[in-house]
C-alpha cells in the first residue's frame, strides 16, 4: 500500500513555512530564508521513493553545513503557532522527529523510546528533556493514516 501526502497537506507545509515548493516528479522543494539571521535551508519532500522495493517517503534537509535525513516519514504535524513542521517516522517505540522552522532553523531527534514521551518531561535528565517536549506532539498521532490518502 503506497501512502503519499495530499495536495492540501503540501500547501498546509507551504503556508506555515512561507515558502513555495517546486515539485519535480515525486519530489516537493522548498527553498527557505531568514533574513534577519541570514539563514538558508532546502526542504525536500520525497513521495512513495523505491527503497528494497517498498514505498517511503522521505525528507531531506540541505544547509550550508548539514545535510539530514528522515527516512520512512509515516506523519506530520503544522504548527501556525510555532511557525513549524514536525516530521515523523516511527519504528516499533522508537520515534524520529524532524522540525524545520519558517526561519530556516531545524532541529533533528533519532530513535527516542516512545516512553519518553507520554510522561513528566521534569523527570526525565536534562539531556532529553528537550526530545521530549519537541516529540510529545505524537502522542495524538494515528502512524497508520495521519495526513496520507492511500492509492
Amino acid at each position: 500500500m503506497i501512502h503519499k501526502f495530499t495536495e492540501e497537506n503540501i500547501s498546509k507545509i507551504a503556508g506555515v513555512l512561507g515558502a513555495n515548493p517546486k515539485k519535480s516528479g515525486n519530489v516537493y522543494r522548498f527553498e527557505i530564508a531568514d533574513k534577519e539571521t541570514r539563514r538558508k535551508m532546502a526542504l525536500e519532500i520525497h513521495l512513495g521513493l523505491l527503497l528494497d522495493e517498498e514505498p517511503t517517503n522521505l525528507i531531506s534537509v540541505y544547509t550550508q553545513d548539514t545535510f539530514l535525513q528522515l527516512h520512512n516519514c509515516t506523519a506530520f504535524v503544522a504548527s501556525d503557532l510555532l511557525h513549524q513542521i514536525t516530521f515523523f517516522g516511527k519504528d516499533g517505540s522508537k520515534i524520529s522527529g524532524l522540525i524545520i522552522e519558517r526561519e530556516a532553523g531545524c532541529s533533528f531527534y533519532a530513535n527516542v523510546n516512545e516512553s519518553l514521551l507520554g510522561g513528566d518531561f521534569t523527570k526525565l535528565p536534562p539531556e532529553v528533556m528537550m526530545c521530549s517536549v519537541a516529540l510529545s506532539l505524537t502522542e495524538s498521532i494515528d502512524f497508520e493514516g495521519f495526513h496520507f490518502d492511500e492509492d
